[in-house]
């Protein structure tokens, strides 16, 4: 959750204005990735509330690779809520960056306790300890971090916990005979698989042993065929019907057929033709995300990694020693299994021990490390596409009674996890753009329309929307130049800085141009080589890009802050470049 920050102090020295504090309204926020807002609040912001916002090329109708279902739920929901008390007169300064940032982050939040909820009533059948278990999961940074934004993982983590409680039998304990177990609605299986494809078709790797487990559950319960065949036809029937409804969703929003299809043209072109139109429009996005990600080309331009790098470095990333922990019990595991088949080639029976091992630990290693060894079958491999796992390895170490010998080393590294991913990581660039919109908006900018250009160098792709400006204002321009080389960068910077005055497209009247260029501490160096000269500037502290890390020696020196911070430059026309 993010609080109010500190009033900035400015501190005037020669011709050089700094600001040393987050600006007013948001405390320093890590930026975990670009998909945290350009997968559901940039695209909501843009349609619901009118925003000026970048849309990324996988919700264009040119190449639909997303649901617009789950982003309509979450920060949809949230925004169309705001833009109403607005429209009432309940909330006349509701649409600000704050207000955009946090709503759906506080719906998510309260989202993410479905994962206390699995945890909580899968304990007792796992043979893990309810509040132990409950205090892991808590203490997780990734559950305090990850779970509290707006990720289509998040909610793949959250769809994968509803069905590993729907998989698992009702008002049963460890040790109870799986076969006496009454298994869940098979209507609601349907469901959630289907939702979680929709979402992320990498679901179908978290979901295969849970489904596989609900049906050799219902193969080996006291059932007759004909109930056993009354679950599968549910579970058809609700499949096929919750995938209709996410594929009318999602052609009615990335084409134009909803607005087209109506009933006068349905008594004017005939029931079958307006049916044969719908079927040349129809719009499965989880096929066209398949289509794509399958291309080792597509996969090339977003990163490639070793095929090892989920197993060996970013479960370790997200989980610690849970990780580690479960990779031993993994590999006990298997040597108990060969040392059994080596037993009943002897005796020809099975080892007592077994009875026991294979009513829990088994099956988590299984719903642990099968989602992860189908999802390194793919190079692209991110930390966050793992973070559905938390649930299974929460419930495989709990009852292991080993946490207590790491309980500091796991308290050390979730504090350690949070400050970084949840403080550090490109933490400068929301309070910027919190700072940013308060200059765009103010009431010197409202009395004399300006022009601002904002080039952002260096950093992540800023998300749109957090400016609050509406599309048909054009008074802004945002240059994202990513992690330009320096001549491109400074070739960029001096256009900039000889264009006196510029003009809009609506009117002729000649307007003051103001050129700002946010890049981290860490670039300030390079970008002073430019020649270009600065009359302001602002230090946002904290900001740690991995991209263009500090060296060592600076953070131990008196410049430690400005490399561990994001500048906000603004570029000084007025005077002769270098």
């Amino acid at each position: 959750m993010d609080t109010g920050g500190v009033p900035p102090q400015r501190l005037i020295g020669s011709q050089v204005c700094r600001l040393d504090a987050p600006p007013r309204g948001h405390a320093p926020t890590g930026y975990l990735h670009p998909d945290e807002f350009f997968q559901s609040p940039e695209v909501m912001a843009g349609d619901i509330l009118d925003l000026q916002v970048y849309y990324p090329w996988e919700f264009l109708s040119s190449s639909p690779c997303r649901t617009v279902v789950f982003p309509l739920i979450t920060s949809g929901i949230t925004y169309w809520m705001i833009k109403s008390l607005q429209q009432l007169g309940m909330w006349s300064n509701g649409i600000n960056s704050y207000t955009l940032l946090v709503s759906p982050r506080l719906l998510l939040t309260t989202f993410s306790f479905i994962l206390d909820y699995s945890v909580y009533r899968l304990a007792p059948f796992w043979g893990a300890d309810r509040w132990n278990a409950l205090v892991l999961l808590a203490g997780s940074y990734v559950t305090l971090v990850f779970y509290t934004r707006t990720f289509t993982n998040t909610l793949e983590g959250l769809l994968f916990a509803l069905l590993m409680v729907l998989v698992s039998p009702k008002a049963v304990g460890y040790g109870t005979d799986i076969s006496q177990a009454k298994p869940t609605s098979s209507s609601l299986i349907g469901i959630i698989t289907v939702a979680g494809f929709f979402n992320r078709p990498t679901f179908l790797a978290f979901a295969l042993m849970p489904l596989l487990y609900w049906a050799v559950l219902n193969a080996t319960s006291q059932h007759s065929i004909k109930t056993i065949a009354n679950h599968l036809l549910k579970l058809v029937s609700s499949t096929a019907f919750t995938a209709l409804i996410f594929t009318a969703a999602d052609t009615l929003y990335f084409t134009s057929i909803g607005s087209e299809i109506s009933l006068y043209s349905i008594k004017k072109n005939g029931l079958l033709s307006t049916i044969a139109q719908i079927n040349q429009n129809v719009i499965v996005t989880p096929f066209n995300f398949l289509r794509y990600n399958l291309n080792p080309h597509n996969l090339a331009q977003h990163g490639i990694h070793p095929r090892f790098t989920h197993f060996a470095v970013n479960g370790i990333m997200l989980f610690g020693i849970l990780h580690i922990l479960a990779i031993s019990v993994g590999l006990k595991m298997l040597k108990i299994n060969i040392h059994q088949l080596s037993w009943i080639r002897l005796h020809n029976h099975r080892p007592p021990t077994m009875l026991v091992l294979a009513k829990g630990n088994p099956t988590l290693l299984l719903f642990y490390f099968v989602p992860l060894a189908f999802l390194s079958l793919f190079n692209h491999q991110e930390p966050r596409f793992l973070i559905p796992l938390i649930l299974p390895l929460v419930l495989l170490i709990t009852p292991q009674n080993r946490t207590l010998k790491w309980k500091p080393i796991i308290i050390i590294f979730n504090v350690l996890g949070a400050l970084l991913f949840g403080c550090l990581h490109q933490g400068g660039l929301i309070p910027c753009l919190s700072h940013l919109e308060q200059l765009i908006h103010s009431t010197e900018s409202l009395n004399h329309p300006a022009h601002y250009t904002l080039v952002f160098a260096h950093t992540y792709m800023p998300p749109r929307f957090l400016l609050s400006i509406n599309k048909r204002d054009p008074l802004v321009e945002i240059i994202d130049m990513a992690g330009t080389e320096e001549n491109t960068l400074c070739q960029t910077l001096g256009q900039l800085a000889n264009n006196i005055a510029c003009g809009t497209r609506e009117t002729d009247q000649e307007r003051t141009c103001h050129f700002f260029v946010i890049t981290p501490g860490t670039v300030r160096t390079t970008i002073q080589k430019c020649g270009v000269l600065f009359k302001n500037e602002t230090l946002i502290f904290p900001h740690l890009t991995m991209e263009d890390p500090p060296q060592i020696s600076f953070l131990f020196s008196e410049k430690w802050r400005s490399q561990l911070g994001l500048y906000i430059l603004q570029i000084d026309r007025n005077e002769q470049s270098v």
